[in-house]
């Protein structure tokens, strides 16, 4: 049997990778999702029992809660011993939305046993007007911190766009 809701919990994971915001401000929010109900729809859906694999295929739409991921395919794994999900792999035209963040990559890859997530393919996260790409972006779970790196190509570089708040009394008095 499949176990959907472990799935949305690593996914809606993605959704925090950066949080430019909440560096900015210091606040973070993180929200229990894994009891909330999930609707995965797709053109089509193959499910391998032996293989303990679970294949969603064409225009792969994943929803739970404020979560949405966006894919063109989604490959989920489980473990012999107890179901549990090993890993996800969400590839091509990966989107995945969360309030005003918005993760982009052509791969998404969780790897539950090391509690991380892996965005590969021209990857970026934006949230508001903020953003920062680079060549991987790698998100711990576990220590709810990210690492954004050129994948040690030296013609790669990683960039970061944080805005200013604007100014409320900013109209030249002092």
């Amino acid at each position: 049997m499949m176990k959907i809701h472990s799935l949305c919990a690593v996914l809606v994971s993605l959704c925090c990778l950066i949080p430019v915001s909440a560096a900015v401000s210091g606040t973070q929010v993180h929200k229990d999702r894994s009891q909330l109900p999930i609707t995965v729809k797709s053109n089509e859906m193959t499910a391998d029992n032996k293989g303990k694999m679970a294949v969603f295929s064409g225009k792969v739409v994943a929803k739970q809660g404020d979560i949405t991921i966006f894919s063109d395919k989604l490959i989920v794994n489980y473990s012999d011993s107890n179901n549990e999900v090993e890993k996800v792999e969400a590839l091509g035209n990966v989107r995945i939305v969360q309030l005003n963040r918005t993760g982009f990559a052509e791969q998404a890859l969780y790897d539950s046993r090391n509690g991380r997530i892996v965005l590969t393919g021209t990857p970026r996260v934006v949230q508001g007007s903020d953003s920062i790409s680079g060549k991987v972006i790698t998100y711990y779970v576990d220590d709810d911190k990210s690492d954004v790196s050129s994948g040690g190509d030296p013609k790669s570089r990683v960039e970061a766009i944080i805005n200013q708040p604007a100014r409320k009394n900013d109209a030249g008095g002092r």
